[in-house]
């Protein structure tokens, strides 16, 4: 584990809010990992996600939903359809809106681990959840592998997991439990008192459905 003051520090100071990969949709169940290495890049994005998108109502269980889809590009690799045939660290690299969680993947290396797996759910925070860090505190994470990769790992559970089978205690990646709260499109991730939005949902990836958060969510201490 990690020793409790540095994640209490993290904790304290990237639970400002930061959030992790791109918005699909599926339901299932499963999943594994190991560290890998390999880079991902992509454009950089950390202006606020505009509102539009699919958020009225019930979400369509076969379409991403929330208010924030609107700023996933229309066409090309980054856009839905693009994403949709690319295992979710490639597809991410592609969205301009999660490139700092891309540049975090990386550096944790953690994209070949994400690109292998099967059936994943992954709670993605966009730019601007990192970019509510301050850049000292920020830098440190990205240069703290272990403390990086026990964050970014409680942001993804096992099986491709629908809108309408999200809600409730997921089991993550890192060991930690998400809990999921509301319904679709108004969810909240997280551990209880800290919780992050799902802006865009439903996204979906070859290997993975995506989750795209407002916020990043810190494991609790152990």
């Amino acid at each position: 584990m990690f020793p409790k003051t540095a994640l209490a520090a993290a904790g304290a100071l990237l639970a400002a809010t930061v959030g992790l990969t791109a918005c699909s949709s599926s339901g299932g169940d499963s999943s594994s990992t190991s560290a890998g290495n390999s880079p991902a890049g992509s454009s950089t994005s950390s202006s606020p996600m505009t509102s539009g998108g699919a958020s009225a109502g019930a979400a369509d269980a076969s379409q991403p939903f929330g208010s924030a889809c609107s700023a996933v590009p229309k066409s090309g690799a980054g856009s839905f359809n693009g994403m949709a045939t690319d295992p979710v660290a490639t597809a991410a690299s592609h969205n301009p809106v999660l490139s700092t969680l891309v540049t975090a993947v990386a550096k944790a290396g953690l994209v070949d681990t994400l690109n292998s797996q099967q059936a994943i759910t992954v709670f993605a925070p966009y730019n601007g959840a990192f970019a509510k860090i301050d850049k000292a505190t920020l830098s440190k994470v990205l240069a703290d592998k272990a403390t990086l990769t026990k964050i970014l790992t409680y942001h993804v559970v096992a099986g491709k997991i629908a809108p309408d089978q999200l809600v409730g205690s997921h089991k993550t990646l890192e060991g930690g439990t998400v809990v999921v709260k509301g319904s679709a499109p108004d969810l909240t991730v997280g551990p209880t008192g800290a919780e992050a939005h799902v802006i865009c949902g439903n996204v979906q990836t070859a290997n993975a459905t995506v989750y795209i958060l407002d916020s990043v969510m810190m494991p609790p201490a152990s």
